[in-house]
């Protein structure tokens, strides 16, 4: 499974990616207003650093405002997809970048007829948002195991992206499902990095070494 972030925060991008972690990145205009500074530097910033696919969305929200916002997106790099609104004008804009090489992400899913739809317009990616589900009251996950199912009997070449992720336990259950990328918060990545047991454990090794040093004190490893 392909791990994105979630993020259009340049130090945490560089952190994990760092770390060989990150396939790929997902922004939207929540997401770069909460970090200031000129959207456009950092866009540009971000698919230099990232090698993967970095999802940069549309504000238009008509057909001809994301065909143009699109282009003009895809001009930041060739590993941009072009992220619209699941909506009739997205749908149309979708098939239309599509059909000119320029990949999509159909983001805002909710239901397993859209997902089928977005998948039927050529979408490279449909983004269900489980989180969101889960808030008022419905199974998010559930959503997740019914689009994999679908997907599975058709041959759409369209990867689901699991996005509005709350916690590491989603991860390990889009995991189980057999999801194609996970979308995450750098909040959450750094959850998955950590266990107690493992911070206890580097300690007692520690503590073990600083007593056989010493006894020892020119020995090293």
């Amino acid at each position: 499974m392909k791990i994105f972030l979630d993020t259009a925060n340049l130090e945490s991008i560089r952190k994990y990616n760092d770390m060989g972690l990150l396939d790929g990145i997902t922004t939207n205009p929540s997401l770069m207003s909460k970090e200031g500074g000129n959207p456009k530097d950092a866009m540009e910033e971000i698919t230099k650093i990232i090698k993967g696919d970095v999802s940069l969305e549309v504000v238009s929200t008509d057909y001809s405002g994301m065909i143009e916002e699109g282009k003009r997106l895809r001009e930041y790099g060739t590993n941009v997809v072009v992220k619209v609104p699941m909506t009739p004008d997205g749908l149309k804009a979708c098939k239309s970048l599509s059909s000119e090489g320029i990949p999509v992400n159909v983001t805002l899913i909710f239901s397993p007829n859209q997902a089928l739809l977005a998948a039927k317009s050529g979408a490279k990616y449909v983004s269900p948002f489980i989180g969101r589900l889960d808030d008022v009251g419905q199974d998010g996950m559930n959503l997740i195991r019914e689009i994999n199912e679908i997907f599975e009997n058709y041959d759409f070449g369209t990867e689901i992206l699991v996005a509005s992720i709350r916690h590491p336990l989603h991860v390990v259950d889009a995991a189980k499902i057999g999801a194609d990328v996970v979308t995450l918060p750098p909040a959450v990545l750094e959850k998955m990095l950590h266990h107690p047991l493992t911070t206890i454990g580097l300690e007692n090794f520690l503590k073990d070494w600083d007593k056989l040093k010493s006894g020892n004190p020119d020995i090293k490893i």
